[in-house]
C-alpha cells in the first residue's frame, strides 16, 4: 500500500491524477492528510510544497512526484507531470517553448512540440470564435450503442417512436429564442449522439429550423455530426445542403469490418466510402473523419492501416481519438488501459501522426481524457486552413455557447477568461416536456432579451 502524505498544501486532486498514471485506483484520508493506493508498493512518500519552486504550488508537487514514483518504477509517460485535459493551455503560458514543457514538466519532446504546434493555431482560432456567439444543437440519440460509448442518453433502436416528438421539441426551444437571434453565429455545431438518426422528413424540419432561427449566413460554420454512415442518405444530405450546412462529419472510428462488427457498429468500412461519396456529390468540400487508437479487437496495425485507408480519401480534417474507459461504458477499465498484444499504441500514434504531416496536415485542437491509454491525446488535424472553429470554442473559456437540445451545456464568457455555465436538463423526456422552460433560461442566462429592455 503506497501512502502520500501531503504536507504545506492540500493539492489532492492534482497527486491523485499522477497516482492514477502509475497505479490505478486511489482514495483519500483527508482527516490525516493522505493519499492512499492500494496497489501500490507498501511505502511512504511526503509531498512538500517547495516556495523556492519556479512552478505554481499545484504544478510544483505533481511533477516532484511524477519524478519520484517515475524513478522508482523505472516508467515515464508521454506527457510527463501534465495531467490536465488541455496541455496547449500551458504551452501557451509558456510562450509556445517546449523546451520548457521538457524541462518543467518531464513531458517527452515529441508531445512538447505537438502541444506548442497547437496551441499557436488553437489560439488563433479561439481568438475569431470569441468575436461571436456559437450554438450548438444536441441529439442524445444513436441507432445503437458502440461497445465504448456511455455518451448518448437513449437507444434509439429501442425508442424510435420517441425521435419525432423529440424533434418538436428541439424546434420548439429553438422557435422560443427566435425572436432574440439578431444576426448569425460565427458558428452552428449539430451533434449528438448521432444527429442524423431522425428519419429524412424529422432530420429535414430540424435542420432547416436550426438554420432559420439563427441566421445562418455565408459565413457561418455549420457543421453537422453525421457520424455515422448506416444514418446518412442522399435525402438527409440534401436538407443538409439546403438548410446551409457546409461541413460534414462521417466517423468510421476504424476501417475494420471485423472490429466494427464486434463494437456493435451497423456499419462496414464500405459504407464509409460510400457515404463519403455521397457527401462529395452532393457538395460539401469539407468533410471530417474520426478514428480510434487503442480499440479493444485490434491491434496498432490495424489502426495503422485505416488512417491510410481514410487518407486516401482525402477528407479535410481527420481526428485522432485514443480510446477511453467511459463512466457507463460496456469496455471495463481492463479493456480500455490493458493494451498487452494489441502491439505499441504509442507508437501507432506517434506514426499516425508523422504520415498525416506528410499529406499536409496540421494539427489544430487537442485535449485529453482520463483513463486513457498511457494518458495519450486526442487531436484533430486539417488541411488548408479548413479547422472547425466550434471545436476550439466549445472548449475554450473565451468563448460562449448557446446549447439547445436535452443535456445540452450552455456557456456564456465573460471579460478575462471568466465564465458561467447553464444546463439543460439531460432526461429526455422531461425536456420533451419543458424545452420551451430551457430556452426561457437560456434567454435570461445570456441576457438575450436587453434589447427589448432598452438596454
Amino acid at each position: 500500500m503506497l501512502k502520500v502524505v501531503l504536507e504545506g498544501h492540500d493539492n489532492y486532486y492534482g497527486l491523485q491524477d499522477v497516482l492514477r498514471l502509475f497505479y490505478g485506483q486511489t482514495r483519500e484520508d483527508r482527516g490525516s492528510k493522505l493519499i492512499i493506493c492500494d496497489s501500490g508498493p507498501d511505502t511512504t512518500i511526503v509531498s512538500k510544497a517547495d516556495p523556492s519552486s519556479d512552478l505554481p504550488v499545484n504544478r510544483q508537487v505533481k511533477r516532484d512526484l511524477y519524478e519520484q514514483i517515475s524513478e522508482m518504477e523505472g516508467r515515464t509517460f508521454p506527457w510527463g507531470s501534465l495531467t490536465g485535459i488541455r496541455p496547449t493551455i500551458v504551452a501557451r503560458e509558456e510562450d509556445y517553448d517546449y523546451q520548457k514543457l521538457i524541462s518543467r514538466y518531464l513531458v517527452r519532446e515529441d508531445k512538447a512540440k505537438l502541444a506548442c504546434d497547437t496551441a499557436r493555431l488553437e489560439y488563433q482560432i479561439a481568438k475569431k470564435a470569441s468575436s461571436g456567439l456559437n450554438v450548438y444543437a444536441g441529439v442524445p440519440f444513436c441507432p445503437g450503442r458502440c461497445e465504448y460509448c456511455s455518451f448518448i442518453a437513449e437507444d434509439a433502436t429501442k425508442h424510435l417512436n420517441r425521435l419525432p416528438d423529440y424533434a418538436s421539441a428541439l424546434i420548439e426551444e429553438m422557435n422560443e429564442l427566435r425572436p432574440f437571434i439578431n444576426e448569425a453565429p460565427g458558428t452552428i455545431y449539430m451533434g449528438g449522439g448521432t444527429p442524423t438518426v431522425f428519419d429524412e422528413y424529422d432530420f429535414e424540419r430540424v435542420v432547416t429550423a436550426l438554420g432559420e432561427v439563427f441566421k445562418a449566413g455565408e459565413d457561418t460554420e455549420f457543421t453537422v455530426e453525421a457520424g455515422r454512415p448506416d444514418t446518412i442518405t442522399q435525402g438527409k444530405l440534401k436538407a443538409m445542403r439546403n438548410a446551409g450546412v457546409n461541413r460534414i462529419c462521417i466517423n468510421p472510428q476504424t476501417m475494420r469490418d471485423e472490429t466494427l462488427q464486434r463494437l456493435r457498429r451497423s456499419h462496414t468500412a464500405k459504407d464509409v466510402i460510400r457515404a463519403y461519396e455521397q457527401a462529395r456529390e452532393a457538395g460539401f468540400s469539407v468533410i471530417n473523419m474520426d478514428l480510434i487508437a487503442g480499440l479493444k479487437y485490434e491491434t496498432a496495425d490495424d489502426f495503422i492501416s485505416s488512417v491510410k485507408r481514410v487518407m486516401a480519401l482525402e477528407p479535410e480534417n481527420i481526428t485522432i481519438h485514443t480510446l477511453y474507459k467511459k463512466r457507463r461504458a460496456g469496455m471495463s477499465r481492463e479493456d480500455v488501459l490493458n493494451s498487452d498484444g494489441r502491439g505499441d499504441i504509442d507508437r501507432a500514434v506517434r506514426e499516425a501522426y508523422e504520415m498525416l504531416k506528410e499529406k499536409g496536415y496540421v494539427p489544430y485542437y487537442m485535449y485529453r481524457q482520463k483513463d486513457t491509454e498511457l494518458s495519450l491525446e486526442n487531436t484533430g488535424f486539417c488541411k488548408d486552413g479548413t479547422y472547425n472553429i466550434y471545436n476550439v470554442a466549445m472548449m475554450s473559456s473565451e468563448c460562449s455557447v448557446l446549447s439547445v437540445g436535452a443535456g445540452a451545456m450552455s456557456k456564456r464568457a465573460f471579460t478575462g477568461g471568466r465564465f458561467e455555465r447553464c444546463a439543460n436538463v439531460k432526461d429526455v423526456s422531461l425536456y420533451m416536456n419543458s424545452s420551451k422552460q430551457m430556452a426561457q433560461k437560456k434567454i435570461s442566462f445570456f441576457d438575450l432579451d436587453r434589447n427589448l429592455r432598452g438596454r
